[in-house]
């Protein structure tokens, strides 16, 4: 069998947003053990392996243990998803981002490399699953700051209303065109309370042992 080797990306860099208040998990879910390693260090890992420039995005009063990538404090505070995606969107010096929740610990490379294939042809690049947009597993441009910053300066602080903006296109992926990659969709599972984490863990093991 041939070996294909992958060029490491280099015009499009990962942002992990990890400021969350794990409100529902009662307790950091950054650093909950899951698998061999906290579980943060999942989507970090995955995005490590593909993107040469990789960066965490935090809120500004949270605390974070060593990564080795940069770590990035939001620039703006109290604006959730959002400020991370702003951040990273800001300080990073590629035209385009990849950003994640760090809560999502079955990233797919495959699926990542494909929606970074069709960086071109829009500003944004986002996937439909369960008839919900995906925002924080996303293809964003350079070309999002501005509209971004317009919607923090008015409190608008919800990612999709940004796929709205007259100023951006959007490539919007269907979820039969997701499931020719990821058929169960498990780059989009996140991990908000102690059942989700559980439900996680449970694939998790299944994939260790198959």
């Amino acid at each position: 069998m041939e070996c294909v080797i992958h060029e490491m990306i280099t015009d499009v860099a990962g942002v992990l947003l990890a400021g969350g208040k794990s409100r529902r998990m009662g307790q950091d879910k950054r650093f909950l053990s899951f698998g061999d390693r906290r579980l943060f260090e999942h989507g970090l890992s995955t995005l490590r392996s593909l993107l040469q420039y990789v960066s965490i995005v935090i809120a500004q009063d949270s605390p974070f243990l060593s990564a080795n990538v940069p770590v990035l404090r939001d620039v703006v505070a109290h604006c959730g998803s959002l400020g991370g995606l702003y951040t990273g969107l800001r300080e990073t010096s590629t035209p385009h981002v990849f950003v994640a929740a760090c809560d999502m610990p079955f990233l797919n490379v495959n699926l990542i490399r494909y929606m970074i294939g069709l960086k071109e042809e829009a500003d944004i690049v986002v996937a439909s699953w369960n008839s919900r947009i995906q925002p924080t597993h996303a293809i964003y441009s350079k070309r999002c700051v501005p509209v971004l910053e317009d919607m923090i300066r008015s409190r608008q602080v919800k990612i999709q209303d940004a796929f709205q903006h007259p100023s951006l296109t959007v490539r919007l992926m269907a979820e039969s065109e997701v499931r020719q990659i990821d058929p169960e969709g498990r780059s989009f599972l996140n991990i908000n309370s102690p059942a989700d984490l559980e439900a996680a863990r449970l694939l998790y093991d299944d994939a260790m042992r198959s």
